[in-house]
């Protein structure tokens, strides 16, 4: 059974990135300089790749580990193809 974790914490992140996306729409909105625009998106991004990371690092910290100190084999080898499987997307995506 999967252990339930939150992730409550990166609301106040995913709050601020908000708020950048809506300063980039209205940078748009208001003609601004292109490369000004392109710098803002990629702090957002930067910004997402953050909160990406620190979920990511929860998983492993909390769900993963869980697997790895019970004794069913089946469910050590569930997580470990879990994470192949997210690793291969992300290099699908990159």
């Amino acid at each position: 059974m999967a252990q339930r974790t939150t992730h409550d914490g990166q609301l106040a992140f995913l709050k601020k990135i908000e708020g950048q996306v809506r300063g980039i729409q209205k940078m748009i909105e208001e003609g601004r300089y292109c490369v000004d625009i392109i710098t803002q998106v990629h702090s957002a991004i930067g910004a997402l790749y953050r909160v990406e990371d620190n979920i990511f690092k929860k998983h492993l910290d909390t769900c993963v580990a869980h697997a790895f100190k019970g004794k069913s084999d089946k469910e050590k080898q569930a997580k470990i193809d879990e994470i192949m499987e997210l690793i291969a997307r992300f290099r699908k995506t990159a």
